[in-house]
């Protein structure tokens, strides 16, 4: 069924104690470090106004200060993995909403939301691992307040078309502690406390952002790989057209078996399909691949990166071939 925001009769997630330990990610040597744990890293980092922030480095943890406003990277992102490491303030204060909330805002406008969970009640598009607004998480996998915990993220950014209308929505994975707890969900749009906006034109990459929310809730190990936009979905591979068409006579002058010096064999046949005749080859075993042809002597494969070249002999009866497929080249001579 659909359910409104944040309605408080909509089925919490099963809770489930984690079994990853944060802080086991390594980076990879592509990221781009946000935080480290050292002041020079808040350089990362300004206020809304765009002056510096606020929030503070304790024990090599970068703190919200409550009151002090949010913070936003200096540089923009798009499509990116994301690691942020976090803590909820310990001893735990306050309850529902009030107790460890802020949030990681992507683009500065999707937020995944950041809360104290842990044996603590509050609307399930609301708890730690939530979009917030729209999902729930698939399960609660929080931690204790003043543990170290853990998110991934993999997010695909909104496209819109040249007129500012929406072509494509954004998309988040989350494991939150090494838990699956978003599965590529779309975004209804950005969201909001009591309902979400609609999707607005913005930029392919803007600032992504930590909510100050009035508590202090700690953050470390935090870095981001940018990443390359995903192709439309289609084709596996272009199908290569024919450049030429060749009769069912030509094309059998390439039938037979050609070996190899050490003995290995490729085969050549014709078969009708879709009222075309086409020459089909098979690499060492029996599976029958397509081939385009570009002359007599000249042919592709028809969904795999490759080339096939026929020598003739004097009276123009193929001899011999030459197939470059992946790795591999072969030669080989008629047998038969």
């Amino acid at each position: 069924m659909n359910w409104k925001a944040h309605d408080l009769n909509r089925p919490r997630p099963p809770v489930i104690e984690p079994s990853v330990q944060p802080g086991s990610a390594e980076r990879s040597s592509d990221a781009i470090v946000l935080f480290d744990g050292t002041e020079s890293s808040l350089e990362n980092w300004q206020s809304q106004a765009g002056g510096p922030t606020k929030w503070i480095v304790s024990d090599g943890a970068f703190e919200a200060v409550p009151g002090s406003g949010y913070v936003f990277t200096r540089m923009g992102f798009g499509d990116c993995q994301l690691h942020i490491e976090w803590a909820a303030p310990l001893p735990a204060e306050g309850e529902g909403q009030g107790r460890g909330n802020s949030g990681v805002f992507l683009m500065g406008l999707y937020e995944i939301q950041i809360l104290d969970s842990y044996q603590n009640d509050t609307y399930p598009d609301g708890q730690a691992g939530s979009i917030y607004g729209q999902y729930p998480p698939l399960v609660n996998a929080c931690r204790p307040p003043g543990h170290w915990q853990s998110y991934d993220v993999v997010f695909r950014r909104p496209h819109f078309r040249p007129d500012g209308s929406l072509e494509q929505v954004a998309r988040v994975t989350l494991l939150h502690n090494g838990v699956l707890v978003q599965d590529r969900v779309e975004l209804w749009g950005p969201t909001g406390w009591l309902q979400h906006d609609p999707y607005q034109a913005h930029g392919d990459r803007l600032p992504l952002s930590l909510q100050d929310h009035g508590n202090p809730v700690r953050f470390r190990n935090i870095w981001l790989r940018e990443i390359s936009e995903t192709a439309e979905v289609g084709s596996p591979v272009p199908v290569s057209e024919s450049v030429v068409r060749l009769t069912q006579v030509v094309l059998a002058k390439h039938v037979g078996r050609y070996e190899t010096g050490n003995g290995a064999a490729c085969k050549f046949r014709v078969r009708e399909v879709l009222q075309e005749y086409r020459l089909q080859c098979a690499l060492y075993d029996d599976r029958w691949l397509d081939l385009v042809p570009h002359s007599t002597t000249d042919f592709s494969f028809r969904w795999t990166a490759g080339r096939i070249e026929f020598s003739l002999d004097d009276e123009g009866i193929p001899a011999s071939v030459w197939i470059q497929v992946a790795e591999k080249e072969i030669r080989a001579k008629k047998v038969d």
